[in-house]
């Protein structure tokens, strides 16, 4: 009684197993896809620069280190700078003592007007004394507080997380406010192509792009999309961005292939899994009317994998509108 049962599912199951492994053949639109040769870019390259002027003292980060937003790459110290603080900070406390003699004055001179024994005349002269010491106090205060804030500013830091491209200074080496101490690229890597300028009016923001996977080190072929295209040819080429996975957020400038679209025509695509080659030459089975399978030449052509079938290839001769094919 088992055994007639698992005949039976085989049964209800095999005209399903069999749809499965059956595909109806129509020429569909594809992309007539164009190689071209892209470099690995950074969206951005921004400078990490010195805001004031000095000697570097301290040199944190080389060529190829990772950086966060806001991380110290250097330190560029000025000695000017920790004199001036030191002439501030003397001159403060020479106006401490000035304003204490000039409270110790005012406080004398209301006594002996209260007394009698002074005139309001000194009274108002050693108020005035006092509010004098007490404003040059604060002004040698905010001066000694720019000059610290600018013993600050010797710490450069890194405008943007990245990638240090550059370091073109080393301990010791004199800088001015605004020279580069390193230069960041952002970590979001793109590919930048640069297409031949006939093909301008059919490149668009939006259109896939493919890489081969052996390319970035992986199986398989990568897909993407164009997100830029930048409105100037530059030496008879238009310069387009593209995103994709697995770029990678080390090597800048690395030239990668990838295949763009460069119009559009119809032909005949099938999985690459229903055909089998024999001895050099390449067949598909037939599916007749009657259910009958039967093999027939084909002519293969170029590889158009999709997202949606990753083995899709062209075939050039052979197959026909309708035709339903059998997998092997």
């Amino acid at each position: 009684m088992r055994r007639i049962l698992l005949v039976l599912a085989a049964l209800l199951l095999a005209p399903a197993a069999r749809a499965t492994e059956t595909l109806g053949v129509q020429p569909a639109e594809i992309a007539d896809q164009k190689a071209v040769f892209a470099t690995v870019e950074s969206p951005n390259v921004v400078p990490a620069r010195a805001r004031i002027g000095g000697t570097v003292a301290e040199l944190s980060v080389r060529q190829g280190d990772a950086v966060r937003a806001g991380q110290i790459v250097a330190v560029v110290g000025d000695e000017k700078l920790l004199l001036h603080i030191a002439a501030l900070d003397a001159q403060i406390a020479a106006v401490q003592s000035q304003l204490a003699q000039a409270q110790a004055d005012l406080t004398r001179a209301e006594t002996l007007l209260r007394q009698g024994a002074g005139t309001r005349v000194a009274m108002d002269q050693a108020r005035t004394a006092m509010e004098v010491a007490s404003a040059t106090l604060k002004a040698r205060t905010a001066e000694r507080d720019v000059a610290r804030q600018q013993l600050v500013e010797g710490q450069v830091l890194a405008p943007m997380a990245g990638r240090v491209l550059q370091v073109p200074v080393t301990n010791g080496t004199v800088v001015l406010g605004g020279d580069p101490i390193a230069t960041i690229a952002e970590s979001n890597f793109i590919l930048r192509l640069r297409v031949p300028e006939r093909h301008a009016g059919t490149l668009k923001i939006g259109d896939p792009v493919r890489i081969d996977g052996a390319d970035l080190g992986r199986s398989g072929a990568v897909f993407g999309k164009i997100t830029l295209v930048y409105p100037k040819i530059e030496e008879g080429r238009v310069v387009a961005d593209a995103m994709a996975p697995g770029l990678g957020d080390f090597f800048v400038g690395e030239r990668i292939r990838v295949w763009i679209g460069a119009g559009t025509r119809r032909a005949f695509v099938i999985p690459a899994s229903f055909i089998v080659t024999r001895f050099g030459l390449d067949y598909v089975r037939l599916q007749g009317p009657g259910g009958a399978a039967i093999e027939t030449p084909v002519q293969r052509g170029q590889e158009h994998p999709t997202p949606a079938m990753p083995d899709a290839l062209e075939i050039l001769s052979g197959l026909h509108a309708g035709d339903v094919l059998a997998k092997p």
